[in-house]
């Protein structure tokens, strides 16, 4: 045990080192690239750690890690029964989770939009079909896909291993690992972009958490965070704030 202790020990090291080294590489690739190239460029950084520290690795580290979505990015026979359970699973999390937060979410909102912004306009949001696909595509694939892999699959699963989860909350069991996990999410935005307010990403972090943890993956934590990038972009424009 002192063994096993001693390399998880090790690994969180590392994992704080690459945590340290993507901020800075995010950091430096939204100061430097194009506006248009910012979210691709960023997504690829991610991509790229956690490929080198996980999914280039043997299928029982990408299982751990749960990236393994379904069995989508694993060599052999896919199962589609289980890349459809994985789904439907994921989907409907996030669905729970929406119903349940996007209320609440939008009256603080809108407390906040007219207490900071002085907006007091109505919501109108003209948007096209296609547009709209594509805003939410690249939502999940440049945005939500990549963080997720790198921050809950790889980050929290690295720090649960040396800090193991001891707290049953909702029916899943979670540690240090997520808060540990939300606050380097917090500190990775806010070196993107110097306004306080990013490091208010630390609570939804825990959602993504707590999801990656309830679920076993993090197919639920990449649907629920496209989706509440969406909703927040959709309130921003709809209310004329950008």
């Amino acid at each position: 045990m002192q063994v096993a202790g001693k390399i998880a020990l090790q690994a969180v090291g590392v994992a704080l080192l690459v945590a340290s080294l993507v901020t800075g590489l995010v950091t430096l690739a939204s100061a430097f690239l194009p506006d248009r190239y910012v979210a691709t460029g960023v997504g690829l950084v991610f991509f790229g750690a956690t490929w080198a520290m996980v999914w280039r690795k043997d299928d029982e580290a990408v299982e751990r890690a749960g990236l393994a979505f379904g069995g989508l990015v694993l060599p052999g026979k896919l199962e589609w029964r289980r890349v459809g359970r994985d789904t439907r699973m994921a989907l409907g999390w996030a669905l729970v989770l929406a119903l349940l937060a996007f209320g609440p979410f939008y009256v603080g909102w809108r407390y906040w939009a007219e207490l900071v912004w002085h907006s007091h306009a109505r919501f109108v949001l003209h948007m096209a079909p296609l547009a709209a696909l594509n805003d939410l595509a690249g939502q999940v694939v440049l945005i939500a896909l990549p963080e997720e892999a790198f921050y809950r699959g790889y980050l929290q699963s690295t720090f649960d291993l040396a800090f193991p989860p001891r707290l049953r909350l909702f029916g899943a069991e979670v540690g240090p690992a997520i808060v540990m996990t939300s606050a380097i999410f917090a500190v990775g935005h806010f070196a993107t972009q110097h306004d306080p307010g990013r490091l208010a990403v630390f609570f939804p972090s825990l959602v993504f958490g707590w999801l990656r943890a309830k679920t076993g993956g993090v197919g639920a934590s990449v649907a629920f965070h496209a989706a509440c990038n969406v909703f927040s972009e959709a309130l921003m424009r709809g209310y004329g704030i950008h």
